[in-house]
């Protein structure tokens, strides 16, 4: 066992040996049934917001890749509405 992790290391493939590489993380829009992400609803889309004001990676929020397309343009709408910082800090 611990000869096939290691050639698996070898050729350059991860292992599942963390607690959460198994886990996948489903999109809130999806479970919800969302078909387009309104840019009026700032509350919502200050969760995919960092801190500093920038635009959350679909690693970090879990969001499917058309979902996360479409929250970045309604994040760039609201910011064009003074809706949401460019910047915050």
């Amino acid at each position: 066992m611990a000869q096939q992790r290691e050639r698996q290391q070898q050729r350059g493939r991860r292992t599942q040996t963390s607690a959460f590489a198994g886990r996948r993380r489903n999109c809130f829009f999806c479970r919800e049934g969302v078909e387009e992400v309104d840019y009026k609803n700032f509350n919502q889309l200050r969760r995919y917001l960092s801190e500093k004001g920038k635009i959350r990676s679909r690693r970090t929020t879990g969001a499917c890749r058309r979902h996360q397309r479409q929250v970045a343009v309604a994040i760039k709408r609201a910011r064009e509405m003074a809706l949401l910082p460019y910047v915050s800090g």
